[in-house]
């Protein structure tokens, strides 16, 4: 007869190679996953303010502080956007048994001397769902903010 320690360890051994194939069926079955996801961005409104440095009060009110201007506004110049925006998305084909969640984001790009790519969020959501992965949102007045550096 075989002891129990060589029973148990046949045991083990039996259902961490089953456990190990079920990993690899796992990861190779969302290789066959061929998702299509399908996205519309409308610009509805769109102002550029530049920050005046005196006067100019309807732009003023994007600043952050008075103290800010006095330390900064000699180094740094500041592009306000205000904008709005039709966003239309079916992300539902991004859902696998995998996935819990999806982060999406809006993000804008811009140039300046000094850097070849600056990035500014726009907007941002979390989907929690598949359920929740087609939707249609329009956003009022999103502000945003773009910092280009004084060349000294």
């Amino acid at each position: 007869m075989h002891s129990s320690g060589y029973r148990a360890n046949a045991l083990l051994t039996f259902t961490v190679t089953i456990l190990a194939l079920m990993c690899i069926i796992a990861s190779f079955s969302d290789n066959f996953n061929f998702p299509s996801p399908s996205t519309q961005i409308q610009i509805m409104k769109f102002n550029w303010f530049q920050k005046q440095t005196h006067g100019n009060d309807e732009v003023y009110r994007f600043a952050f502080s008075p103290w800010f201007d006095l330390l900064f506004v000699g180094l740094l110049r500041f592009y306000f956007v205000s904008l709005t925006m039709n966003i239309t998305a079916d992300l539902q084909s991004l859902f696998t048994w995998n996935t819990k969640q999806l982060f999406i984001f809006v993000a804008a790009e811009y140039e300046t001397p000094r850097n070849s790519l600056n990035q500014v969020s726009l907007w941002d959501a979390i989907i929690p769902a598949k359920e929740h992965a087609k939707f249609w949102i329009q956003t009022a007045n999103k502000e945003a903010i773009f910092v280009v550096k004084n060349s000294t």
